[in-house]
């Protein structure tokens, strides 16, 4: 598929100060459309507000995918991305459950690719900052009847951010959610779809209210065991050894995740994937076993867990501070992902190549 490149020659004011996260947008957008059941009409053009009408379906039903992940700028100067082809696969897999077309992953990495160069300004070099690249696919059939559409449009834009938390890698209080389940096992919970964020609202406005930055949930079927925090997975250190909830049907397959489990077993660690449940948590961190917490995702990297709040109990882990194997995750993904670390496991893009 021809790729066209239309630059906008109207270029925005970049910001200053603080960057905050998805504030601000590129200059440029690259957008694909399915019709007459094919992707096609792929191009790069000015960003700008998109015409649709109000009766499209993703609008009434929600049929939409997205993805995330970033773009750097290494300390030699090279701009990379990190491990595009998992986050287009997962793309492609949540299109499958949501019965959107699956699109050519090469071709797409090839246009991100481009957009990125013609864009690469945008990236800040600030520490803990980077280039946030967000992927969507919408259902734009002009109907509100109940049925999958028929035509789409792929979108991909760019943000430049700072951390997602305030507190950035300092460990944030995380609340367990016992009113509320997010997915279960044959619903769409490991896809990554906008209906799955939408129902975990409520409980996140519960949580801040009482002074949490997220919730943890647990599994919809018996409540007890842990899952993953609103927009990470998590990982807890038990004496000595890193367990992690097993992907099961429920929870999303995090490129993150993947990628500390790799770093954490090239460090000899010991992981451990399966179900774990709240219950055995807390045993834990009665008996002095917890060592520590943290969640894991292309927004955040990582983020400690300081504070687990569970009904009544409040766990302050490694005594709320950002433990070792935190920081030395922290330090070790971020290092790969701007160059400043060996890429053992050629993770890393160029767009230039």
């Amino acid at each position: 598929m021809e790729l066209k490149i239309i630059k906008s020659n109207e270029l925005k004011k970049k910001p200053e100060g603080a960057l905050g996260f998805g504030k601000y947008f590129s200059d440029h957008m690259f957008v694909m459309d399915y019709q007459d059941g094919k992707w096609q009409n792929a191009r790069i053009e000015k960003y700008g507000p998109l015409l649709m009408d109000p009766s499209m379906c993703t609008f009434h039903y929600a049929q939409e995918t997205f993805e995330g992940l970033k773009a750097y700028k290494a300390v030699d100067g090279r701009t990379l991305l990190f491990r595009p082809n998992k986050n287009f696969a997962r793309l492609n897999k949540s299109n499958e459950r949501l019965c959107i077309p699956t699109f050519d992953e090469d071709f797409v990495l090839y246009a991100l690719k481009e957009l990125v160069k013609i864009d690469r300004d945008w990236i800040p070099t600030e520490p803990n900052t980077s280039l946030y690249i967000r992927p969507f696919c919408i259902a734009t059939d002009e109907t509100v009847g109940a049925h999958t559409s028929h035509n789409y449009k792929f979108i991909i834009i760019l943000s430049p951010v700072g951390t997602y938390y305030k507190e950035g890698l300092n460990p944030v209080k995380i609340m367990v959610e016992t009113n509320y389940v997010r997915a279960v096992k044959g619903g769409v919970g490991f896809a990554k779809t906008g209906g799955n964020y939408a129902s975990s609202l409520r409980a996140q406005e519960d949580a801040a209210a009482k002074g949490y930055s997220q919730v943890l949930w647990l599994d919809g079927v018996e409540r007890k065991y842990v899952e993953e925090v609103g927009t990470m997975n998590v990982m807890f250190k038990i004496n000595g050894e890193v367990i992690t909830p097993s992907l099961e049907g429920s929870i999303l397959a995090g490129v993150t995740r993947d990628s500390i489990i790799h770093v954490l077993k090239d460090m000899g660690v010991k992981v451990t994937e399966r179900k774990i449940s709240i219950d055995e948590v807390y045993e834990a961190y009665l008996n002095g076993t917890l060592e520590e917490a943290f969640g894991t995702g292309t927004a955040a990297v990582i983020s400690p867990i300081g504070v687990l709040g569970w009904k009544d109990k409040v766990m302050t882990i490694n005594n709320g501070e950002t433990g070792p194997l935190s920081k030395k995750l922290y330090e070790t993904l971020t290092g790969i992902q701007k160059g400043e670390i060996e890429d053992k496991f050629n993770w890393t893009v160029d767009v230039d190549k």
